[in-house]
């Protein structure tokens, strides 16, 4: 009689493991959704404040999740500086292209960016757009 019923307890039991494991799982989704929400939340007000528009949070959310993605990977790495340099230029291509003295708010977006998703990253940040002629030269 008792070998009858161990199926069933067995099966009870991994049927219970299978739903803490699901349980857990989406426990830690909503978690980071909320906290993703809370950053994009965050980013859009500082961006408000500084004079940018405001993006869509979801597309920030989206895109930067909850440790900022690829803007905090590396942000003053050899790469991102050519490139930045190159965003920066006349926008002509091949020998025609020219550096130019860019808008101070076209580096400012990412620094709040870099403020609200990793912090410890502003410093060397610094450093490197401290090397760029940058002044206001868009109107408003």
């Amino acid at each position: 009689m008792a070998s009858e019923h161990r199926w069933i307890y067995l099966g009870a039991i991994v049927l219970l493991i299978g739903l803490v494991v699901v349980g857990v799982i989406q426990y830690t989704g909503v978690k980071a959704t909320d906290e993703s929400h809370r950053k994009a939340e965050e980013l859009s007000g500082q961006l408000v404040e500084a004079g940018y528009p405001a993006p869509d949070t979801g597309t920030v959310q989206r895109l930067l999740g909850t440790d900022g993605g690829i803007v905090c990977e590396s942000p003053d790495d050899a790469l991102t500086t050519a490139l930045w340099k190159i965003q920066l230029s006349n926008g002509s291509g091949g020998p025609g292209q020219r550096p130019v003295i860019a808008d101070t708010r076209a580096i400012g977006a990412e620094r709040i960016v870099l403020e609200v998703y990793c912090p410890d990253q502003v410093e060397a940040f610094d450093r490197t757009v401290d090397e760029l002629r940058t002044d206001s030269t868009v109107r408003r």
